[in-house]
């Protein structure tokens, strides 16, 4: 079996902070495209007395064109792909962090019964549960604050993956510029074909043959 990988579907500018500064951002939820998901994590802060509830979501997916056209959209997304035992280990002695998988249910289930508070932070509608989220939360009944760091280690990061929309012309000079951060010269770093892949066009043409071929 292959490490357990956990992917943090972002963009460019995310990932330059994420690799010079070596850290994790937890940002305020407040804004997500998905309100139900919003609330659900204003009522947990509210029940918990909590002044702020941040968080940083990951999937457990394999990659798929709703991940990258969802989160990373345009030429500039990018897909960073972490060990997660790693990210574990980093996350473990850090005060006021938790994680875990996100739960799926239908409406009916979520209804028939009150739902506990611990539950609220990892919880959505099963319509999204193709995403397998996984999810740190930052929680502190003391701080009023808009993000939170975590320290980790770039051994953590497994590989990254440029957009499948990023123009081939940049996608190079994109991979030697984050290659050029300190201490990311061995970083594997590969643009996704999603969208545009050879073998899987020959597969209708066996004789074609490519310009780059």
């Amino acid at each position: 079996m292959g490490a357990v990988t956990l992917r943090r579907y972002t963009n460019l500018a995310a990932t330059i902070h994420l690799l010079r500064n070596r850290c994790l951002t937890l940002l305020n939820p407040a804004l997500w495209d998905d309100r139900n998901d919003a609330f659900f994590l204003a009522q947990y802060k509210q029940r918990s007395g909590a002044r702020s509830v941040l968080a940083l979501c990951f999937a457990e997916a394999s990659e798929t064109y709703h991940h990258w056209r969802i989160f990373s959209p345009g030429g500039d997304g990018i897909c960073v792909e972490f060990d997660k035992p790693k990210i574990l280990d980093a996350i473990r002695n850090t005060p006021f962090v938790i994680s875990s998988g996100v739960t799926y249910k239908q409406i009916d289930e979520v209804c028939a019964a009150p739902i506990a508070n611990d539950d609220l932070p990892f919880l959505k509608r099963l319509p999204y549960q193709d995403e397998r989220e996984f999810r740190l939360l930052y929680v502190s009944r003391d701080k009023e604050i808009e993000f939170h760091h975590i320290p980790v280690s770039l051994a953590s990061i497994s590989r990254i993956t440029l957009s499948p929309w990023m123009p081939a012309a940049l996608a190079e000079a994109v991979k030697d510029t984050l290659k050029q951060i300190k201490g990311c010269k061995t970083i594997k770093i590969y643009q996704s074909t999603l969208v545009d892949n050879e073998r899987w066009k020959k597969a209708a043409n066996p004789g074609l043959v490519f310009a780059d071929s």
